[in-house]
């Protein structure tokens, strides 16, 4: 089979078409013929060197696919050969073919394409767990998602809407904050004009919002318990803007505020599984009838790897960019 693999830690150049042998199932294990495979910023972490794939996973990166199902594990009886799927896999994604636990897979919504249904898993995992299962979001409640543009803002701002928060999310362009008021955001801040935490203020009378999810870190850890409602979450998934910082930890106590967060690679089969059976109950209805989809910005092809990587970290994305097998 064609995969991508990483030459050695570095920029975008050191991923590699190459050729390897086609993996095999194991007893509880799908293989899936790969139609299409999600990129995240992960991926460009590993190539880096930053994030090396968890013990026993593949070294190739890509860690959402979608495609057919060729063949099944002894002990699988939920999937068979030919059934469209989409999986959220711990490596191997950026190649024809990839190996996933059954229970790490689902049916893909029959309304989508396989490119869009390549572009959920991840996202639509991660999104979950931290702003339904750990930032504990109900209806009525104010949330702030911010780069509102990623892939995980795209799917928080739909997914939170979708299930009655008042959404407020913050990206750098006017372009980004029109494509976030169109995905459902009842404020759209560019954060280079103005103050989040001004922003957010005005707009709740005050009081702050009740949930935060932060991919930016550094400087946003004190605004964010700024910007929080007194018993207030905040729930962190990566440090763009970096791990350390100064933080006013006497807000975190005034206002009774939980910050949390969370990695999903490295969780085992069953932690993700649990995930899975919630999106398929919640979510997936949503999905089938196209009132929450993935935003796509951009699709390569598989030997394209590097410029997908660059799209990425060029900032300027808006949803999700994947690379098609085809």
């Amino acid at each position: 089979m064609r995969s991508i693999e990483i030459r050695q830690p570095g920029g975008p150049e050191v991923l590699t078409l190459t050729t390897r042998d086609k993996p095999a199932p194991g007893a509880s294990e799908l293989l899936i013929k790969v139609a299409a495979a999600g990129i995240n910023r992960p991926d460009c972490l590993q190539r880096q060197g930053a994030y090396p794939p968890p013990p026993g996973a593949s070294d190739i990166p890509g860690l959402e696919v979608a495609g057919e199902v060729e063949a099944v594990g002894a002990s699988v009886e939920n999937f068979k050969p030919g059934d469209q799927v989409c999986a959220l896999v711990p490596g191997g994604g950026y190649a024809e073919y990839c190996t996933v636990d059954a229970s790490n897979a689902l049916i893909a919504p029959a309304s989508l394409t396989m490119t869009e249904a390549a572009a959920i898993p991840e996202t639509f995992f991660t999104v979950w767990h931290n702003v339904f299962q750990r930032g504990g979001l109900k209806a009525g409640e104010t949330f702030l998602v911010h780069g509102g543009t990623s892939g995980i803002g795209t799917t928080a701002i739909q997914l939170a809407k979708a299930f009655g928060a008042k959404v407020f999310a913050t990206a750098g362009s006017e372009a980004k904050c029109a494509a976030m008021r169109d995905l459902g955001a009842d404020l759209a801040i560019n954060y280079r004009d103005a103050d989040f935490v001004e922003a957010v203020k005005e707009a709740t009378d005050g009081k702050g919002v009740d949930l935060i999810l932060d991919m930016v870190g550094g400087d946003y850890i004190t605004r964010n318990y700024k910007a929080a409602a007194v018993e207030g979450r905040i729930v962190q998934i990566a440090f763009l803007r970096g791990k350390k910082a100064e933080v006013d930890f006497s807000l975190l106590m005034m206002k009774r505020l939980t910050h949390t967060g969370s990695t999903l690679r490295a969780r085992d089969i069953a932690f993700k599984a649990g995930i899975a059976r919630e999106l398929r109950q919640h979510v997936w209805p949503l999905l089938s009838e196209r009132r929450v989809l993935p935003v796509m910005d951009s699709i390569f092809p598989l030997e394209q790897a590097a410029a997908a990587h660059r799209r990425m970290e060029d900032g300027d994305h808006i949803g999700k960019i994947v690379l098609d097998m085809s």
